[in-house]
């Protein structure tokens, strides 16, 4: 079921002990190592992650799409309290030495997420990611995300070890115009073009599959992308917004 915005604050009210957590270890500059300064990140962001609702897998995604999330949520067009308060402050330097660091860790995979989504709704759900609907001009997410699903560099990020529901969240958050990213909006354009079955078709598929242990983000993908995507350098439009 997609999480529309009551519920999406309720993620971010629920997470409040990790910030709590958090809150002690703020990102500093005057911290005398790298690994000291991400305490706060990686208090909540663990290396081992367990299918943690509220916080997604962030090792090993593309530096550069990570670089833009911490933009985004410095520059306020994502919402969420405690990442908002932690990096409002931050120069650009800074925030890519962070997304740096978290892209050169790879853990092991975590294991699939148990579904109670029937046959079916898995079915439409690797339907839609591997295929798309060319009816409903929904890009099948390999088109951008890679043929692994583990994200393309230097801005794309991977969709396999996230949380099911992290994942429900996010396609609600920008169906519903609380998550944002540079104009042109491309996940925006994809959510509002997915029924709220669709959207949990596709989370539910996603948490069944595990990424090879060896996978990576790909260097390049063809281009043109399906849409164009502002957060995306080089890509334009083959599907019409």
């Amino acid at each position: 079921m997609l999480l529309h915005s009551p519920l999406v604050l309720l993620l971010a009210l629920a997470a409040l002990p990790c910030m709590a957590l958090a809150a002690p270890a703020t990102i500093s500059a005057s911290h005398d190592s790298l690994e000291q300064r991400i305490t706060a990140c990686t208090a909540c962001h663990a290396q081992q992650e367990k299918h943690d609702a509220f916080f997604p897998r962030i090792a090993g995604k593309p530096s550069g799409y990570l670089y833009n999330q911490l933009l985004n949520f410095r520059e306020r067009r994502r919402q969420y309290p405690m990442m908002n308060y932690m990096v409002e402050h931050l120069p650009d330097d800074y925030l890519r030495e962070i997304a740096d660091y978290f892209a050169a860790q790879h853990p092991a995979p975590p294991p699939a997420q148990p579904s109670s989504a029937g046959t079916t709704a898995l079915e439409r759900g690797k339907q839609l990611v591997l295929h798309g609907d060319a009816g409903k001009k929904i890009p099948a997410c390999i088109g951008c995300h890679g043929q692994q699903l583990a994200g393309v560099a230097p801005a794309i990020p991977g969709l396999l070890g996230l949380p099911r529901d992290y994942i429900n969240a996010q396609l609600g958050a920008w169906k519903n115009g609380i998550r944002r990213a540079h104009a042109p909006d491309c996940m925006a354009q994809v959510a509002q073009r997915l029924s709220d079955a669709d959207v949990g078709a596709v989370s539910a598929w996603l948490g069944t599959q595990v990424a090879s242990a060896d996978a990576r983000p790909a260097s390049s993908i063809a281009l043109p992308l399906p849409l164009h995507c502002g957060g995306v350098p080089g890509s334009s439009a083959q599907v019409a917004p």
